[in-house]
């Protein structure tokens, strides 16, 4: 029988009449077991890892990207924007001392 298969009534009744109702049970269970094959997916193999592979870990011989090169502020630059920062935030009324800002501003 095929899985899109609909029984009327009268072909219940006739299944279950023959062979003490061996037949309806069979259709029974094989109904099933066409809903869960639809229903159920297979079950997938796991990617397998390269040998020596430690969970966590940079494979041997490699790490982690650095940031790129125009990202990387130099050090009494980053402190002067965070002193500007500092000024603009807790005394926008004074001049700013950073040492960055235009002679107007100081």
């Amino acid at each position: 029988m095929s899985e899109d298969f609909e029984p009327d009534v009268d072909d219940i009744k006739a299944m279950r009449s023959e062979n003490g109702g061996a037949d309806l049970k069979a259709f029974m269970r094989q109904q099933i077991a066409n809903g869960r094959a639809r229903r159920e997916q297979p079950v997938q193999k796991p990617v397998l890892k390269p040998p020596g592979h430690r969970p966590g870990a940079w494979p041997t011989g490699t790490s982690p990207p650095g940031p790129p090169p125009e990202r990387q502020i130099l050090a009494h630059v980053w402190q002067a924007a965070a002193r500007h920062y500092g000024n603009e935030t807790n005394r926008p009324d004074q001049p700013c001392d950073c040492g960055n800002c235009p002679e107007e501003n100081r």
